[in-house]
């Protein structure tokens, strides 16, 4: 029955106060609305990408779009309530451009294989979890390593972006790559995507890349560059084509073995990093630098890889955008819940986001590159133990066009560089484990 002396508004303000610990927290209800909603409109563009990208490896764009979608809510969900931290999770960019780019359009494997491997890795996820084993791992791992591992995947998804939008296109004999045509109508309006990005967050705007993609794909069918979408609103597409369509059977061949190690690390160190680093920013940490309870947003995170899976799309985890939601005062799991919520609208947007052209959603990802090559001022140039192996991960992630072959040189380099210069005490013992699967990768790799 309706009591005056409590409204119902202020009984939902209680409740939400103790389940979120906001008081606790030093927090409120409109700032964690606000952070969500934060958060939302800087990683919303990934609606938009990820089904462009995994497009490209054959997967049904609408399909994509919708288990894009889903994961986003499912995983930042489960971050809100269960783990009630700020971070909001959705598929990484790294690892759909490693699927698409790498193992089906060079090794030739199928997308249903790729997604085999995203199942496999959640599952372990889960069990490491469970059992602790995946901070006692992550640990082993150098921070140089790490840091690099972004700056390399930065390069990596900026030439994506490049190729892409027609910036830079495929050589002649004597050079691999040559500019493309620069004066062309359809890359002026990705020059301008990238500029515009660029101008809105120098001036500070939280949906800086989301407003660089929409603004572009505008313009891009006034133009007449792209064909305008049929419609713009729609019930959302059927997940039927990519729903439970991963296949296990190439996880039992050694050729498949450096794709499943790539993807796992991969999503290994994504997360940790993410968790970490956005923790740190949130004053999260304890006074040994570590994170309180973190087995919760390391469980959250997954489950969702292996509802990726499951949904049709790939490796997901905590979002780096998440610190957007931090700076903006979110410290509970109220601003992820906001932030799923906000992409439960997006589901209804499916005719727009899937005609958005390459030369809305490219400048995107070379900006998103740009960004990570922030941590490369944090690798020690002044070291060589620590900058070869820094430098073999960046350099072979770019220019062989494979993430995985810049990951696994850095796990080999690291303790090479360490021997040789009576520095082998360095070397924790779980990294010579990725030391040892490395070099299989290597030995199995199926070289063309």
């Amino acid at each position: 029955m309706y009591n005056p002396e409590f409204p119902p508004e202020d009984t939902l303000k209680r409740w939400l106060d103790q389940f979120f610990e906001l008081s606790q927290h030093q927090t409120t209800v409109r700032r964690e609305v606000v952070a969500g909603l934060t958060t939302f409109f800087t990683m919303a563009y990934i609606v938009a990408v990820n089904p462009a990208i995994l497009k490209t490896a054959g997967m049904p764009a609408g399909a994509s779009l919708t288990a894009t979608i889903l994961t986003a809510i499912f995983g930042t969900l489960l971050m809100g309530f269960y783990a009630n931290r700020p971070f909001a999770i959705g598929p990484y960019m790294g690892e759909n451009a490693f699927i698409a780019f790498t193992v089906v359009h060079v090794l030739g494997y199928t997308w249903q294989s790729a997604l085999g491997a995203v199942f496999l890795a959640g599952v372990l996820f889960i069990l490491m979890t469970l059992f602790r084993l995946r901070q006692w791992m992550v640990e082993a791992i150098p921070a140089t390593l790490r840091y690099s591992y972004a700056v390399g995947i930065g390069l990596f998804l900026t030439f994506i972006g490049l190729n892409q939008t027609g910036i830079v296109t495929l050589g002649f004999p004597g050079a691999p790559v040559r500019p493309g045509h620069l004066t062309s109508l359809s890359v002026l309006l990705s020059i301008f995507g990238f500029l515009l990005m660029t101008v809105l967050t120098i001036r500070g705007f939280p949906a800086a890349i989301l407003c660089g993609v929409l603004a572009t794909a505008v313009l891009s069918f006034v133009t007449r560059v792209a064909p305008a979408p049929a419609g713009w609103v729609s019930l959302p597409p059927s997940l039927q084509p990519v729903f439970f369509q991963f296949d296990l059977h190439s996880l039992f061949t050694w050729g498949f073995f450096p794709v499943v190690l790539t993807i796992f690390v991969m999503a290994f160190v994504d997360t940790m990093g993410t968790l970490i680093g956005v923790s740190a920013r949130a004053g999260f940490l304890d006074k040994d630098g570590n994170l309180p309870q973190i087995e919760r947003p390391m469980m959250a995170d997954a489950l969702a890889t292996t509802f990726a899976a499951v949904v049709g799309t790939t490796t997901s985890g905590a979002y780096i955008e998440s610190a957007t939601g931090v700076e903006a005062g979110g410290r509970t799991g109220l601003t992820a819940v906001i932030t799923a919520l906000c992409f439960v609208g997006t589901l209804f947007f499916a005719p727009f986001i899937s005609a958005i052209p390459p030369q809305a959603y490219g400048p995107a990802l070379i900006f998103v590159g740009l960004l990570m090559l922030t941590p490369i001022t944090r690798i020690p140039f002044d070291d060589l133990t620590e900058l070869v192996p820094a430098f073999g991960v960046i350099v072979l992630m770019a220019f062989t066009y494979n993430v995985g072959i810049g990951m696994t040189a850095g796990f080999i380099l690291y303790p090479f560089c360490k021997l040789v210069s009576g520095r082998l005490s360095e070397v924790r013992p779980a990294l010579w484990a990725l030391t040892g699967l490395s070099l299989l990768f290597f030995v199995f790799y199926p070289y063309s």
